[in-house]
This record gives structure tokens, sequence and C-alpha cells, in this order.
């Protein structure tokens, strides 16, 4: 009998761990991380540290958990953090940021991304009465925005502002390898606007869980200690780490090959009857739906064996992964066209 096949296209997090990554896994050198004695995680942190060009960074379970501890780091209730529209954060944590670190969000410009004016109108003047704005959040790429990648140039001009108004930077980097394979930027480059960065190893690189927060020595002890508060002190944590580290050490080419499939769905689907596509950046695609809702060519697609998510009643969401060919892509157009 054959095997049906499901194309799944909700997010790059449904990827299987590969062959070689579960044999790291299975043969990691381990040890008591809570006591600093793991060795593989120790690893993973100081490459991670060192492709970002920070002083040292953090492994954590998630990449909601890496920036809760950075709200944490940079904030004291009761403060305003700058955000782009529909940002992570604020949309995706469930009530985190509130819950934990007690900040509102002051929300710049429009479609995720935003420029240094748009930036100084959702600054707080310094009025006892208002929220004191402490920090600005960069998400790149930015996920509602379509896995839009923010342009060197301008997040730079942003982050010298927001530091020369003496606030934080954060940046949100759960797909900041996506940003560096399509702009050919160094990470480095990348997460050199910002104090502290988050970035996730379950997404794009394919590792079943997992993320990374890295900055300053003083900040990433401060880390340390706000995710044993938070519940995430784990012991032999390297069986995680060694498939992070796998990831990133022979799974991140394969992210252009991603962008590429990612860019002929977009030419494909805007070739179909009442759909339009927003710009491919890299390996997420929107689509707009004119003829009937989300939801219902949702369901259609379900039966057809195509998995996507809907965003809004008028928006789809595909994500291409490294569980996905170019035939994928062929059947789930074809799908499409069908639906």
């Amino acid at each position: 009998m054959l095997r049906r096949v499901i194309i799944d296209l909700r997010s790059d997090t449904v990827t299987r761990p590969s062959a070689g990554m579960r044999r790291a896994m299975a043969e990691a050198e381990v040890g008591d991380d809570v006591y600093g004695e793991d060795p593989t995680a120790q690893r993973l942190e100081r490459t991670v540290a060192e492709l970002l060009g920070k002083e040292a960074a953090l492994f954590v379970p998630t990449g909601t958990l890496a920036n809760q501890i950075a709200l944490l780091l940079h904030c004291r209730p009761g403060d305003a953090v700058v955000v782009g529209e529909g940002t992570h954060l604020m949309a995706f944590e469930s009530g985190a940021a509130a819950a934990w670190a007690g900040v509102q969000f002051s929300v710049a410009g429009q479609g995720g991304l935003f420029d240094v004016a748009e930036l100084e109108r959702s600054v707080n003047p310094p009025i006892d009465l208002l929220p004191r704005t402490r920090l600005v959040v960069l998400e790149n790429t930015h996920n509602r925005a379509g896995g839009a990648i923010w342009p060197e140039q301008q997040a730079r001009a942003v982050s010298d502002r927001a530091r020369a108004l003496g606030l934080g930077v954060h940046l949100d980097g759960a797909r900041l390898w996506n940003a560096a394979a399509a702009s050919h930027i160094a990470l480095s480059e990348l997460a050199g606007i910002a104090d502290t960065v988050s970035v996730c190893f379950s997404k794009g690189l394919g590792a079943p869980v997992g993320s990374a927060l890295a900055g300053s020595r003083d900040a990433i002890r401060d880390a340390r200690r706000l995710r044993k508060m938070m519940g995430a002190g784990m012991r032999q944590v390297g069986v995680l780490c060694a498939a992070a580290l796998y990831a990133i050490e022979h799974q991140r080419d394969r992210l252009r090959e991603d962008h590429q499939l990612a860019r002929k769905l977009g030419a494909g689907v805007a070739a179909l009857p009442g759909l339009s596509v927003h710009p491919v950046d890299t390996n997420i695609v929107l689509i707009d739906v004119a003829l009937r809702s989300a939801a219902e060519l949702v369901s259609r697609l379900r039966t057809l064996d195509v998995l996507v998510n809907a965003v809004s009643p008028t928006r789809l969401r595909a994500v291409v992964h490294r569980d996905l060919e170019a035939a994928h892509i062929d059947a789930a157009l074809g799908a499409l066209a069908r639906a």
C-alpha cells in the first residue's frame, strides 16, 4: 500500500529530525547543566555567541522563553516596549509580557517594520504619569510580515536612535538564520544592532526543540538565573543541544533552497485566479484570498492532503521547510488550483 503523503505548509516547526541529527542526539556527551557540567550545552552556547558576535549565550527550550527573559533583563513592571505591528512578542506569546515582565507595548509603523521617525513617535516623553519607554524590539525575519527581512541600514538607524534615546535594543531573531542566508550578511552583523538577541533552532534549522539568548556576559549570567526562576533549569540538556549543534553545522545551507521553493510557490500562486501573493523574502508565503474565506480554503485543501494556516479571514500563510522538495510544491499548487 502506498503511503499517504501530507504536504504540511503550516510552519517550519513541523520538521522531523534527520537521521544524522538523531545520531548526534543519541551520542551526545552530557552532564548536569544546572551545575554547569554539560559539555554539549557549553559548546552550543559558545558557538552561538561566536556566530552572533556576543560575549555569551544561553540555551533555552523555547523562543518565547528567550524573549521573555530578554524583557525581564531590560524592563521593570509598568515600562513600555516599542515593537513593530504584529510582532511575535505581542501577538503569539499568550500575553506573557504582561504576566511576567509587566510591560505594555507601543506599536511603531505598519506592516512590522518601522523607521526612525516612527520609533520617535512611539517613545513616551519622560513624564511621570506615562509608562517609561525602556526597550525597542526588532523582529528579523518578521513572521506576520511574511518573513520580511529588515533592511540593514534601516535596522541600524533605528538601533542607533534607540540607544541615543537611552533605550535598550532586543532582536527577536527566531528566523535570523533565514535573514542571513537570504541577505548574505553575516549573523554577527545582523545581531550587532542589538544588546540581546534570541535565535531559534526548531524553525528553519529543523531541530526538534530549542532557542538561545545571547548578549553580554553580565546579561547572560542574569538570564541563567531567570531561566531557573521560570522553571527551565534543565539537567542532561546536551541531548537537545546536540540537535541544535547538528542543525547549525549541517543544515543551514538548506535555507537557501527553502527560499527558492518559497519563491516558486509564490509565483505559482500568483498565477491562480482569485489569489494574490505578498513579496517573498525568505521561506514564508502570504496568500490573500478573494473568492472564498481563508478558513474554507484551508478546509478544502486539507481534504487534498495539503495543510496551511489561515492567519486572517482573507489570508493564508504557507511556510517552506527542509522536509519539502520541489515536487511537494508542485503538488500543493495543483491542490490550490483544484480547491
